[in-house]
């Protein structure tokens, strides 16, 4: 209870005119968790608390809780047929996509239709769809737990040379956090898509980003598949964030890059074996992780499958692999998040307001619901490509 409080998270949950609600369940203590074992790793060097990290995009970016509607404003949770969705329109393809899953023309504003149509509607109807048309979407239904990704006896990362293929918030918060260990990480992306978080707040960009160094290949061209197959077999720890295909297609071979002893990351939103997509706050809230009121649910914090997925992926990838050669690790962003849910029917504790400030009461006494805390970001941002001719001249192969 008190490491909701003090995350951040607790502020950004609940309707807007309406009181901050404690979560379900112990993400937050998982969030600790995994930073005090990074803490132990690294000898004190990087020493965070993983339960205010949670919630520090919304301390960049000013975002406040928003009851249906995601942090962001990109996620509603809406009513279907048989229970709640959560539905994401993040991309600009979104709309269209959107139309396609209800069978109509939505124009710009695809929220009506989609409402209209999830009434009508079951969430396997909406699985079933959603999958098909690569909507980020599903039923709101709490998932079986499975037993979390647990990292194995710990290595020194400070020197290895990290290959970063991620976007967004939790593949470069993994690298962000091996970086800050003393590894050496490079951000690689491709010409027609750019990061989209190069988009977003400057200011969260620069803390995860900073110091690392930025190459621009095309894998359109013969000759760029071949940097990037060399660039990852120089690669110690390679970090995927997206479906496996899309880095297949590449030529890029995870089995093969894990087989000569490397540790591949790969953070997709159901596992390696779904083709669903998914965002931090459809991903969170399909998992089961929402708070309710009387009104409903209510979305927990901002895109919290995203942060929570990135302190998990940076604590396996400091992990030695067990046989000493190479490991994949594939971690699901919503298995993750169901590994912190409480059983069915676990009461949530009730918030209440001194003066201005809101509080909860916990084992050790009054917690005050605090509000998003910042991290001061270090280092320059590379530019996309900046780095591009360095890095392949050093790999013996010069533009």
């Amino acid at each position: 209870m008190r490491d909701w409080a003090e995350s951040g998270i607790a502020s950004l949950t609940g309707r807007p005119d309406g009181p901050p609600l404690i979560p379900p369940g112990r993400a937050a203590t998982m969030a600790r968790e995994r930073t005090a074992w990074i803490a132990d790793v690294t000898g004190g060097a990087v020493s965070l608390d993983g339960a205010r990290m949670l919630a520090e995009r919304a301390a960049f970016t000013g975002h406040r809780r928003a009851g249906g509607t995601s942090a962001g404003g990109s996620c509603r949770l809406l009513p279907m047929a048989d229970g709640w969705a959560a539905v994401s329109c993040a991309r600009p393809d979104d709309p269209l996509l959107l139309g396609a899953l209800v069978g109509a023309d939505v124009g710009d504003d695809p929220w009506p239709a989609v409402q209209a149509w999830l009434r009508g509607h079951t969430g396997a109807e909406l699985a079933e769809r959603a999958d098909l048309l690569g909507v980020a979407a599903g039923p709101v239904t709490p998932a079986h737990a499975p037993a979390p990704l647990r990292p194995r006896a710990p290595r020194p990362v400070d020197g290895l040379l990290v290959v970063d293929f991620s976007a967004l918030w939790a593949g470069p918060l993994c690298a962000h956090l091996l970086g800050l260990a003393g590894a050496r990480v490079i951000k690689v992306e491709i010409p027609s898509r750019p990061d989209g978080a190069r988009r977003g707040n400057p200011g969260f960009y620069r803390l995860l980003h900073g110091g690392h160094e930025a190459v621009m290949l095309d894998p359109a061209r013969d000759c760029d598949r071949v940097d990037l197959a060399a660039l990852v077999a120089a690669a110690d720890i390679v970090i995927e964030a997206s479906r496996p295909r899309a880095l297949a297609g590449f030529g890029l071979d995870a089995d093969e890059f894990v087989t000569a002893g490397a540790t591949w990351i790969s953070i997709t939103a159901h596992g390696r074996a779904s083709n669903r997509v998914g965002f931090g706050d459809d991903i969170a809230a399909a998992a089961g992780l929402v708070a309710r009121d009387g009104d409903g649910p209510v979305f927990v914090g901002d895109a919290l499958a995203d942060p929570l997925a990135g302190l998990t992926a940076a604590a396996l990838a400091m992990s030695a692999p067990g046989d000493g050669g190479g490991v994949l690790w594939d971690l699901s962003m919503a298995a993750t998040v169901a590994a912190t849910l409480d059983p069915p029917g676990a009461e949530a504790a009730q918030t209440y307001r001194r003066g201005e400030q809101w509080y909860v009461d916990t084992a050790t006494g009054p917690a005050r619901i605090e509000a998003p805390h910042p991290r001061t970001p270090r280092g320059d941002v590379a530019a996309p490509g900046r780095d591009t001719a360095a890095v392949l001249a050093e790999l013996g192969m010069p533009r």
